[in-house]
């Protein structure tokens, strides 16, 4: 009798134990909600620079009515198009969108693309006195043909990409690099988004590593990572931090290996990965790796321009404050977002305020 007394004594006092941890949670949700909203309502504060590969990318819609005689491919008839920015200028519309201060630099072309570019973008108030146009150059484009019956989901049949084939002529190069060192002084944060186009240049690769010891540099890149030694983070998706590393990325163990070998060999503060359907992995200075998982759905609409969503939330947030755990969930929530959107694609501040909302609700 005395051991059932006190079995039940046990289970009383585990339930009640219970009850005290669902309420911390619950409390702590509460705080994370605030929290998250304290940092986002910061945004408005926060100066940022994009220094990188402006493009423009260009989708044109229709609907497949035949067949061609002259080849087995589908004809498409024309239904309308869109220019939107791309590249670098994804993230400038995505920082905009979030409502902070933006300085866009870098090179286009002074033809219809790269000046619907530059309209956009001044339309949304950000400042594109960085923004070089040349008639030397042409601006680099992504068209995208997307094809669909009526009351479908376009689907994207074939891209055509567009680029010069030369190098940047060094008087740009130069040019971009003047406005850079004037400007950057100025800002709380840089953003580069490196698609290998050229305008980072090796000159301003050595002036953000000095630029990182007093504000925050988030680096982008596709193709020359391992050269950004010494910025604050770097943002690579699975397989660009696998031809960095030559880590072939099969499970967490090797992911955790890969963002070691970044932060070690470029003298990082963090790393974040991003994984697709399977979330982000951050690594920082003084912690074990962090495995992020997604939010919402994994039957995601459109992965197009999301690296460059992360890349910008995440650095907003370490600019207003935050941790780098902080702001690589805030990216993971606008990640979530816009792979739910056809095309490229920006977050607004609502939206992610939404997300917080929910997941924290």
């Amino acid at each position: 009798m005395s051991y059932s007394r006190k079995e039940a004594n046990s289970n009383k006092d585990t339930k009640n134990e219970k009850k005290k941890l669902a309420g911390k949670a619950k409390e702590k949700k509460r705080v994370g909600e605030k929290h998250f909203r304290e940092i986002i309502d910061k945004f408005s504060k926060v100066k940022v620079m994009i220094i990188g590969d402006f493009i423009s990318d260009v989708y044109i819609y229709g609907k497949p009515f035949k067949l061609s005689r002259e080849a087995p491919v589908l004809v498409v008839r024309h239904e309308r198009e869109t220019i939107v920015p791309g590249g670098a200028g994804n993230a400038a519309n995505n920082l905009g969108s979030l409502g902070c201060k933006v300085y866009a630099l870098g090179i286009l072309g002074n033809d219809l693309l790269g000046n619907t570019i530059v309209k956009e973008l001044t339309e949304k108030n950000e400042n594109v006195d960085g923004l070089v146009r040349s008639h030397i150059v042409n601006t680099t484009s992504k068209t995208r043909i997307m094809a669909g019956d009526d009351h479908t989901s376009k689907q994207q049949v074939i891209r055509i990409d567009r680029r010069n084939e030369e190098p940047l002529p060094a008087r740009l190069r130069a040019k971009i690099h003047d406005s850079f060192t004037k400007v950057s002084k100025d800002m709380d944060a840089i953003i580069v988004s490196d698609y290998g186009y050229g305008v980072i240049s090796p000159r301003i690769i050595t002036d953000l590593a000095s630029l990182a010891q007093h504000k925050t540099v988030v680096v982008d890149s596709r193709y020359q990572l391992m050269r950004f030694r010494g910025v604050t983070a770097v943002t690579p998706n699975e397989s660009e931090a696998e031809r960095a590393t030559r880590i072939r990325m099969v499970g967490d163990k090797d992911v955790k290996r890969a963002a070691g070998l970044l932060k070690k060999k470029l003298a990082l503060k963090a790393v974040l990965i991003t994984r697709g359907n399977r979330g982000m992995s951050l690594l920082e200075e003084t912690a074990e790796i962090s495995h992020i998982p997604i939010v919402g759905h994994d039957d995601i609409t459109d992965v197009t321009g999301a690296g460059d969503t992360v890349a910008t939330v995440f650095t907003l947030a370490l600019a207003a404050g935050a941790s780098f755990y902080d702001s690589a969930c805030l990216a993971n929530y606008a990640a979530g977002i816009v792979v739910m959107k056809s095309g490229t694609a920006v977050v607004t501040r609502n939206e992610l305020l939404e997300a917080v909302k929910k997941n924290h609700a």
